[in-house]
Protein backbone atom coordinates (compact mmCIF):
# COMPACT_ATOMS: atom_id res chain seq x y z
CA UNK A 1 0.00 0.00 0.00
CA UNK A 2 2.81 2.17 0.64
CA UNK A 3 4.49 1.59 -2.64
CA UNK A 4 1.48 2.58 -4.42
CA UNK A 5 0.74 5.68 -2.39
CA UNK A 6 4.56 6.63 -3.21
CA UNK A 7 3.96 6.40 -6.70
CA UNK A 8 0.75 8.39 -6.57
CA UNK A 9 1.55 11.19 -4.93
CA UNK A 10 4.59 11.44 -7.26
CA UNK A 11 2.65 11.38 -10.46
CA UNK A 12 0.00 13.34 -9.38
CA UNK A 13 0.89 15.97 -6.78
CA UNK A 14 -0.87 18.45 -4.93
CA UNK A 15 -0.29 22.20 -5.50
CA UNK A 16 3.44 23.76 -5.92
CA UNK A 17 4.32 24.56 -2.14
CA UNK A 18 7.07 27.46 -3.22
CA UNK A 19 6.65 29.37 -6.40
CA UNK A 20 8.89 32.28 -8.52
CA UNK A 21 6.02 34.69 -6.28
CA UNK A 22 8.23 33.22 -2.85
CA UNK A 23 11.85 33.58 -4.42
CA UNK A 24 12.57 37.66 -3.41
CA UNK A 25 15.84 39.31 -4.51
CA UNK A 26 18.81 37.31 -4.21
CA UNK A 27 21.11 40.02 -5.42
CA UNK A 28 24.90 39.19 -4.75
CA UNK A 29 23.91 35.43 -4.93
CA UNK A 30 25.69 33.26 -7.75
CA UNK A 31 23.79 29.87 -8.99
CA UNK A 32 24.73 27.26 -11.50
CA UNK A 33 21.78 25.28 -12.93
CA UNK A 34 23.20 22.13 -15.31
CA UNK A 35 21.34 21.23 -17.72
CA UNK A 36 19.35 24.47 -18.63
CA UNK A 37 19.09 25.02 -22.05
CA UNK A 38 15.74 23.17 -21.99
CA UNK A 39 13.05 21.48 -19.60
CA UNK A 40 13.12 21.66 -16.06
CA UNK A 41 16.31 23.78 -16.14
CA UNK A 42 15.27 25.85 -18.45
CA UNK A 43 12.09 26.49 -16.20
CA UNK A 44 13.49 27.22 -13.44
CA UNK A 45 16.10 29.89 -14.82
CA UNK A 46 12.76 31.62 -15.87
CA UNK A 47 11.69 31.71 -12.64
CA UNK A 48 15.15 33.37 -11.04
CA UNK A 49 15.73 35.78 -13.44
CA UNK A 50 13.81 38.73 -11.52
CA UNK A 51 15.77 37.91 -8.81
CA UNK A 52 18.98 39.63 -9.85
CA UNK A 53 21.43 36.85 -9.13
CA UNK A 54 24.16 35.84 -11.47
CA UNK A 55 23.42 32.22 -12.72
CA UNK A 56 25.58 30.06 -14.58
CA UNK A 57 23.84 27.96 -17.22
CA UNK A 58 25.58 24.59 -17.71
CA UNK A 59 25.45 22.24 -20.73
CA UNK A 60 27.29 20.98 -23.15
CA UNK A 61 26.11 23.48 -26.35
CA UNK A 62 27.30 26.51 -26.53
CA UNK A 63 24.81 27.42 -29.39
CA UNK A 64 21.67 25.74 -27.56
CA UNK A 65 22.91 27.62 -24.26
CA UNK A 66 23.26 30.68 -25.62
CA UNK A 67 20.12 30.34 -27.65
CA UNK A 68 18.46 29.88 -24.37
CA UNK A 69 19.74 32.54 -22.69
CA UNK A 70 18.75 34.81 -25.22
CA UNK A 71 15.17 33.96 -25.53
CA UNK A 72 15.41 34.30 -21.36
CA UNK A 73 15.83 38.08 -21.52
CA UNK A 74 13.87 38.66 -24.48
CA UNK A 75 10.90 36.82 -23.48
CA UNK A 76 10.29 37.57 -19.43
CA UNK A 77 8.70 40.63 -17.79
CA UNK A 78 10.57 43.43 -17.63
CA UNK A 79 12.42 43.70 -13.92
CA UNK A 80 13.85 45.81 -11.98
CA UNK A 81 17.00 43.89 -10.80
CA UNK A 82 17.30 41.01 -13.98
CA UNK A 83 19.88 37.84 -13.22
CA UNK A 84 23.44 37.98 -15.05
CA UNK A 85 23.23 34.49 -16.95
CA UNK A 86 26.10 33.32 -18.03
CA UNK A 87 27.16 30.14 -20.51
CA UNK A 88 29.65 27.41 -18.67
CA UNK A 89 30.73 24.58 -21.02
CA UNK A 90 30.24 21.55 -19.09
CA UNK A 91 29.91 17.85 -20.14
CA UNK A 92 28.65 15.05 -18.03
CA UNK A 93 29.82 12.42 -20.32
CA UNK A 94 33.37 13.52 -20.16
CA UNK A 95 35.31 13.62 -16.80
CA UNK A 96 37.92 16.10 -18.17
CA UNK A 97 35.32 18.38 -18.96
CA UNK A 98 34.26 18.93 -15.11
CA UNK A 99 37.34 19.73 -14.42
CA UNK A 100 37.55 22.79 -17.08
CA UNK A 101 34.18 23.74 -16.46
CA UNK A 102 35.16 23.86 -12.46
CA UNK A 103 38.50 26.26 -13.13
CA UNK A 104 36.66 28.22 -15.47
CA UNK A 105 33.89 29.12 -12.68
CA UNK A 106 36.24 29.69 -10.09
CA UNK A 107 38.21 32.26 -12.78
CA UNK A 108 35.24 33.92 -12.54
CA UNK A 109 33.56 33.63 -9.23
CA UNK A 110 34.56 33.00 -5.18
CA UNK A 111 31.42 31.69 -3.96
CA UNK A 112 28.75 29.80 -5.23
CA UNK A 113 25.02 29.70 -3.40
CA UNK A 114 23.13 26.86 -4.32
CA UNK A 115 24.75 24.21 -7.37
CA UNK A 116 21.59 22.44 -8.97
CA UNK A 117 21.87 19.08 -10.84
CA UNK A 118 19.57 19.22 -12.94
CA UNK A 119 21.28 17.71 -15.58
CA UNK A 120 21.14 14.18 -16.39
CA UNK A 121 20.61 11.12 -18.88
CA UNK A 122 18.64 8.27 -18.96
CA UNK A 123 16.70 5.50 -21.00
CA UNK A 124 19.52 4.39 -23.57
CA UNK A 125 20.72 0.89 -23.86
CA UNK A 126 24.51 0.76 -24.09
CA UNK A 127 25.00 4.05 -22.99
CA UNK A 128 28.64 4.53 -21.76
CA UNK A 129 30.73 7.89 -21.12
CA UNK A 130 34.42 8.83 -22.46
CA UNK A 131 36.16 7.33 -19.91
CA UNK A 132 33.79 3.75 -19.59
CA UNK A 133 32.21 4.36 -16.96
CA UNK A 134 28.43 3.15 -17.09
CA UNK A 135 26.67 5.95 -18.64
CA UNK A 136 23.94 6.59 -16.15
CA UNK A 137 25.95 6.11 -13.66
CA UNK A 138 29.18 8.40 -15.12
CA UNK A 139 26.42 11.27 -15.98
CA UNK A 140 24.20 11.10 -13.21
CA UNK A 141 26.78 10.73 -10.09
CA UNK A 142 30.25 10.57 -10.88
CA UNK A 143 30.55 13.04 -12.52
CA UNK A 144 27.91 15.50 -10.65
CA UNK A 145 30.36 14.15 -8.02
CA UNK A 146 33.48 15.64 -9.41
CA UNK A 147 32.01 19.17 -9.83
CA UNK A 148 30.77 19.18 -6.68
CA UNK A 149 33.99 18.44 -4.98
CA UNK A 150 35.77 20.81 -7.00
CA UNK A 151 33.35 24.04 -6.29
CA UNK A 152 33.64 23.06 -2.24
CA UNK A 153 35.51 26.02 -1.73
CA UNK A 154 32.93 28.09 -3.66
CA UNK A 155 30.24 26.75 -1.96
CA UNK A 156 31.68 27.25 1.62
CA UNK A 157 32.25 30.64 0.96
CA UNK A 158 28.91 31.27 -0.16
CA UNK A 159 28.03 29.74 3.46
CA UNK A 160 30.51 31.60 5.11
CA UNK A 161 28.81 34.84 3.59
CA UNK A 162 25.07 34.27 3.42
CA UNK A 163 24.84 31.74 6.11
CA UNK A 164 24.12 28.40 4.27
CA UNK A 165 24.80 27.51 1.17
CA UNK A 166 22.75 24.21 -1.26
CA UNK A 167 23.83 21.44 -3.10
CA UNK A 168 20.61 20.00 -4.50
CA UNK A 169 20.43 16.53 -6.61
CA UNK A 170 18.07 15.37 -8.46
CA UNK A 171 16.22 11.84 -8.26
CA UNK A 172 13.03 10.15 -9.70
CA UNK A 173 9.89 7.94 -8.75
CA UNK A 174 11.50 5.36 -10.97
CA UNK A 175 13.32 4.52 -8.08
CA UNK A 176 10.37 2.79 -6.02
CA UNK A 177 9.69 0.42 -8.72
CA UNK A 178 12.95 -0.23 -11.42
CA UNK A 179 16.12 0.08 -8.85
CA UNK A 180 17.40 -3.00 -8.12
CA UNK A 181 17.25 -4.51 -4.39
CA UNK A 182 19.78 -2.52 -2.32
CA UNK A 183 19.13 0.22 -4.43
CA UNK A 184 22.42 -0.07 -5.93
CA UNK A 185 24.25 -3.30 -7.68
CA UNK A 186 27.98 -2.89 -7.16
CA UNK A 187 29.18 -5.69 -9.88
CA UNK A 188 26.78 -4.47 -11.91
CA UNK A 189 27.87 -0.70 -12.01
CA UNK A 190 31.19 -1.96 -13.24
CA UNK A 191 30.03 -3.28 -17.05
CA UNK A 192 31.22 -0.19 -18.60
CA UNK A 193 27.54 0.49 -20.00
CA UNK A 194 24.36 0.20 -19.90
CA UNK A 195 22.69 -3.64 -20.42
CA UNK A 196 19.11 -2.44 -18.75
CA UNK A 197 18.45 0.87 -19.29
CA UNK A 198 15.38 1.62 -16.47
CA UNK A 199 17.25 -0.26 -13.89
CA UNK A 200 20.20 1.19 -14.80
CA UNK A 201 18.65 4.95 -14.44
CA UNK A 202 16.78 3.77 -11.15
CA UNK A 203 19.87 2.94 -9.64
CA UNK A 204 21.67 6.15 -10.58
CA UNK A 205 18.70 8.26 -9.50
CA UNK A 206 19.25 5.95 -5.88
CA UNK A 207 22.85 6.99 -6.56
CA UNK A 208 21.72 10.49 -6.20
CA UNK A 209 19.57 10.04 -2.66
CA UNK A 210 22.13 8.43 -1.36
CA UNK A 211 25.09 11.18 -2.44
CA UNK A 212 22.51 13.80 -0.87
CA UNK A 213 22.79 12.04 2.03
CA UNK A 214 26.68 11.77 2.11
CA UNK A 215 26.93 15.54 0.93
CA UNK A 216 25.01 16.45 4.24
CA UNK A 217 27.07 14.21 6.77
CA UNK A 218 30.34 15.40 5.34
CA UNK A 219 29.66 19.05 5.00
CA UNK A 220 26.75 20.37 7.70
CA UNK A 221 29.70 21.50 9.94
CA UNK A 222 30.23 24.21 7.09
CA UNK A 223 26.89 25.22 6.84
CA UNK A 224 25.84 23.16 3.61
CA UNK A 225 22.69 21.68 2.92
CA UNK A 226 22.67 18.82 0.35
CA UNK A 227 19.18 17.52 -0.56
CA UNK A 228 17.42 15.05 -3.10
CA UNK A 229 14.47 15.96 -4.91
CA UNK A 230 12.12 14.33 -7.91
CA UNK A 231 10.94 17.15 -9.88
CA UNK A 232 8.46 15.17 -11.43
CA UNK A 233 7.34 13.20 -14.29
CA UNK A 234 7.72 15.50 -16.94
CA UNK A 235 8.02 16.24 -20.42
CA UNK A 236 11.36 16.44 -21.84
CA UNK A 237 13.85 15.41 -23.81
CA UNK A 238 14.36 12.79 -21.37
CA UNK A 239 11.80 10.30 -23.50
CA UNK A 240 13.24 11.46 -26.62
CA UNK A 241 15.10 7.84 -27.08
CA UNK A 242 11.30 5.99 -26.26
CA UNK A 243 9.04 4.41 -29.17
CA UNK A 244 5.85 5.70 -29.77
CA UNK A 245 4.17 2.74 -28.58
CA UNK A 246 5.76 3.33 -24.79
CA UNK A 247 5.00 7.47 -25.39
CA UNK A 248 1.34 6.52 -26.10
CA UNK A 249 0.97 5.33 -21.77
CA UNK A 250 3.22 7.51 -20.85
CA UNK A 251 2.05 10.71 -21.93
CA UNK A 252 -1.09 10.85 -20.00
CA UNK A 253 1.06 10.89 -16.66
CA UNK A 254 3.37 13.49 -17.75
CA UNK A 255 2.97 17.33 -16.56
CA UNK A 256 4.53 20.29 -17.82
CA UNK A 257 8.24 21.15 -17.18
CA UNK A 258 7.36 24.11 -15.27
CA UNK A 259 5.89 22.10 -12.68
CA UNK A 260 9.37 20.47 -11.86
CA UNK A 261 10.53 23.62 -11.58
CA UNK A 262 8.39 24.54 -8.99
CA UNK A 263 9.91 21.47 -7.19
CA UNK A 264 13.57 22.41 -7.64
CA UNK A 265 12.73 25.84 -6.27
CA UNK A 266 11.39 24.72 -2.92
CA UNK A 267 14.69 22.14 -2.78
CA UNK A 268 16.77 25.62 -3.35
CA UNK A 269 14.68 27.95 -0.86
CA UNK A 270 12.54 26.07 1.85
CA UNK A 271 13.37 27.51 5.55
CA UNK A 272 12.25 23.79 6.02
CA UNK A 273 15.61 22.54 5.38
CA UNK A 274 18.85 24.26 7.57
CA UNK A 275 22.02 22.44 7.63
CA UNK A 276 20.74 21.09 11.19
CA UNK A 277 17.13 19.90 10.42
CA UNK A 278 16.35 17.93 7.38
CA UNK A 279 19.76 18.05 5.65
CA UNK A 280 19.94 15.20 3.13
CA UNK A 281 15.67 14.68 3.01
CA UNK A 282 14.35 13.64 0.18
CA UNK A 283 11.22 15.88 -1.64
CA UNK A 284 8.31 14.86 -3.71
CA UNK A 285 6.61 17.23 -6.44
CA UNK A 286 6.19 20.05 -6.15
CA UNK A 287 7.67 20.15 -2.91
CA UNK A 288 6.40 18.16 -0.37
CA UNK A 289 9.28 17.19 2.14
CA UNK A 290 8.90 13.57 2.67
CA UNK A 291 12.13 13.26 4.56
CA UNK A 292 13.34 9.57 3.55
CA UNK A 293 12.55 7.44 0.72
CA UNK A 294 9.88 4.91 1.32
CA UNK A 295 11.78 1.71 0.23
CA UNK A 296 13.71 0.60 3.28
CA UNK A 297 15.77 -1.28 1.39
CA UNK A 298 16.98 2.38 0.07
CA UNK A 299 17.26 3.98 2.91
CA UNK A 300 18.83 1.07 4.64
CA UNK A 301 21.84 2.03 2.35
CA UNK A 302 22.19 5.43 3.90
CA UNK A 303 22.43 3.62 7.71
CA UNK A 304 24.35 0.69 6.86
CA UNK A 305 27.08 1.60 4.70
CA UNK A 306 26.93 1.26 1.39
CA UNK A 307 25.78 5.03 0.63
CA UNK A 308 29.02 5.88 1.53
CA UNK A 309 30.76 2.75 -0.30
CA UNK A 310 29.14 4.39 -3.35
CA UNK A 311 30.58 7.93 -2.91
CA UNK A 312 33.86 6.05 -2.31
CA UNK A 313 33.28 3.99 -5.59
CA UNK A 314 32.69 7.63 -7.92
CA UNK A 315 35.56 8.87 -6.15
CA UNK A 316 37.96 6.31 -7.14
CA UNK A 317 36.56 6.34 -10.55
CA UNK A 318 37.72 10.37 -11.21
CA UNK A 319 40.17 10.66 -9.08
CA UNK A 320 42.78 10.96 -12.20
CA UNK A 321 40.80 13.60 -13.78
CA UNK A 322 40.69 16.10 -10.55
Amino acid sequence: MAFVKALYSQYFPAKPAFTEKDVGSQAGKVFIVTGSNTGVGYELVKMLYPSGSTIYMAGRSEERMKNAIQQIVSTSPATANPATLRYLHYDLADLNSIKAAAAEFARQETKLDILWHNAGVGGNKGLSTKQKIEGHIGINCVAPLLFTELLLNQIKTAAEEHGTARIVWTGSAITEAKAPKGGINFAHIEAGESTDPFPDYAASKVGNYWLAAECAKLYAKDNIISVCQNPGNLKSEFYRHQTKMTMLFVNPILHEPRMGAYTELFAGFTSEITPEKNNGCYIWPWGNLVKVHTRADINEGISNGNSTKFREWCQEKYSPYK
